[in-house]
This record gives C-alpha cells, structure tokens and sequence, in this order.
C-alpha cells in the first residue's frame, strides 16, 4: 500500500468503487463490434430516448454555452413544484439524484453514524454512507422485498438514515402504502427517511409519500430524469422534503451542480405526457414479455414494477460475459451478492426478442 493511503480516511481503503453497466463504445472497442450492433440492456434507460421536445430545447441552448446555467434552477424547480403539488422551496435539483444522497450524508452523517437498507438495495446508499465513515445496517428482505417492519426494529440511537427504494432497484419489487403508513409512524425525530423512486413514473398506482412533506416530516422523496425521461447521459435528478430541510441540503451543494442544457431538456421533458406515456406502454409491453418468456424457459424471476426485471440464470458472470461477445449487454447481479443473478432492462420488443432469443440457446432451452 503506497504512503498516500496513510493519509487517506481508513473507511476508504476497504471501499469497492461503484461499477455501471458497461457502456456501448467500451464493448464496441474491446469486441471489434459494430456500435449499431450492440444493446445495451444493463443500466434501466429509456430505448425510446429523450422527448423530441426535450432534444429541441437542448439543441437551442447549446446557443447558450458560454453563460453559467441558472444556479438556483428556478424554473425547473417551479415545473417540478407544479407536478408534484408543492412549492419550489421543496425541491433542489442534483447532478443525478445520486448526488442529493450525497447532500443527505453531508448533511446528517459523521463517523460512527448508522444507515439503514434492505440487504438487496441499490449499494450507492452503501457506498455514500462508507464515504462519510458511517455503518450500513442491512436488513433481510425475505422475497426481495422490503421488510418495513423489520427495518423499523434495526433504527436505533446512531440511525441517521433510512433508505426505502421503492420500486427497489435491483429486485423491481414494491412496498404498499398501507406497509409505508405503518413504518413511519415508528420512525423516530432523529431519523432521516430516504424514499429514492427513480421508477416512480413506471407505476400505475403509487404509493404517496409526499404527504410526509407535506407534513413537514424529516422525509427526502427522490426522483430522477434518467428513467422515464431518458435524460441518463445529462445527469439530473432531484429531491422532494420541507423547506427548512431543503435549507439545510442546499448548504452542501455546489454552484452549478445542475448544468443548463440538463435543465431545459429536463423542463421540457417533464411537460412532454405524450413522451411518458408511450414510454410506459412500451415498459408495460416487454416487461410482460421478458417475464412471460423467463417462465417458458422454466426460470426463477422476480415479478417486477419498474422497467428491468431480476432473473436467476445459473452464473451470472458467465452469461453476462457469453452475451457481451454477442453484442448484448445486460448486468450481473454479483456486486449485490447475487452471483446466480442477472438484471436485464426493458428495451424495444426487437431488442427484448434477440435478448431471449440469446439467453434460451445460450441456456440450451431455445
């Protein structure tokens, strides 16, 4: 180990860097493949795109590149407000909204603090708190689903935070309102509770958290324009919570961190219903068809609400690396100590045919 990790926090060293899926130039490149060749069906995008009206205002403010963007997000903040029935003091943009967690542990997290997750949530809540040189309490969540009751039992004195993903990324599973209602009435003063719903817009019905801001809870709601928006390469997210707590998350935030062009694709995305329409019955079309074509092929798989869907194929790493020499990229699910498991995003139905296709000969069950 070289000196400068002497001098590095000793909660970093043991620290595993966050892996994304694997971008289309890098297989392109080490494969010798075609970029038009390869799917990407690995980090839950929108196949569809940006709205073409959300592509039209990012095009008219590249005009506009050598101004800073608006710091504060004004107008963003106010559509966002509009949709979600609140003010804009209720909303701060994020570089993704995997950087509004980052602000929650800034805000509330010091060494020796604890965080509370599902066993199988998405790790950045992990990684962000190991960061800040807290402990992650990870409870068992029989079902890939959340255990509300037994995530509430885990909060103790040095709980700082709470994460509930719901949808949950990477299972695709689901938690009620009735089973949200009963955990935060147990939920202490002292506790920040995080509900990430990056796959809010993907749900018929869903859950409604936002009356504990309303309510002026120590609730940060977040959501995400790389889903439904098909905004992932811009980095732009945000969270939801009660004006004095957005104060407080607005001190960790750097000048600029929402860039402008992310931010007019994003306010012309969020008022493009058309755009968010087409895409959840695109989702809702082959979401069925994946899960419907796993139980032909006679494999386990998680029932899922959001645009991916968790299936247990044997060794994961393997199929994962059998399919990227076909130009097909999907996840294996072994950094979430699922080595038998694949997560495959919802693509175009020509995209979601050629995936099966694959895995069944790949499988031996074509």
């Amino acid at each position: 180990m070289s000196a400068i990790w002497n001098l590095a926090h000793p909660w970093l060293h043991g620290l595993v860097a966050y892996e994304p899926g694997k971008p289309i130039e890098d297989v392109a490149r080490e494969l010798g493949l075609a970029p038009g060749d390869i799917i990407k069906l690995a980090s839950n995008e929108n196949p569809l795109g940006p709205s073409p009206k959300a592509l039209e205002a990012m095009r008219a403010t590249l005009e506009r590149s050598h101004f800073y963007p608006d710091g504060g997000g004004y107008y963003l903040r106010e559509a966002i407000a509009n949709k979600c029935g609140l003010a804009r003091e209720n909303v701060i943009l994020g570089c993704g909204s995997n950087e509004v967690i980052e602000f929650i542990g800034q805000a509330f997290l010091k060494p020796g603090d604890e965080i509370v997750t599902a066993k199988h949530a998405f790790v950045v809540y992990k990684l962000m708190a190991t960061l800040f040189g807290a402990k992650t309490v990870e409870v068992e969540d029989p079902g890939f689903k959340h255990d509300l009751e037994a995530m509430a039992d885990a909060i103790g004195p040095k709980t700082r935070e709470v994460f509930v993903a719901n949808p949950n990324n990477p299972t695709g599973t689901m938690v009620s309102q009735e089973e949200i209602d009963r955990f935060m009435a147990r939920v202490p003063e002292h506790v920040v509770v995080v509900f990430d719903e990056a796959y809010f817009e993907f749900l018929e019905k869903a859950p409604d958290t936002l009356k504990y801001v309303r309510e002026g809870r120590n609730v940060v709601v977040l959501r995400t324009f790389s889903k439904i928006q098909g905004l992932a390469n811009l980095r732009i997210g945000y969270g939801l919570a009660n004006p004095e707590l957005i104060s407080v998350l607005q001190k960790t935030r750097q000048p600029f961190n929402a860039n402008g062009i992310a931010q007019a694709g994003a306010l012309a995305g969020i008022l493009d219903e058309e755009h968010q329409l087409r895409t959840r019955l695109v989702t809702d079309e082959g979401r069925a068809y994946l899960q419907e074509s796993f139980a032909a092929l006679g494999l386990e798989f998680v029932p899922s609400y959001a645009n991916f869907v968790l299936v247990k194929v044997g060794d994961g790493k393997d199929v994962f690396a059998k399919l990227l020499q076909q130009g097909i990229i999907i996840r294996d699910m072994t950094a979430y100590a699922l080595p038998e498991w694949i997560r495959v995003s919802v693509g175009t139905m020509e995209q979601n045919r050629r995936f099966v296709s694959a895995l069944g000969a790949l499988l031996g069950k074509a």
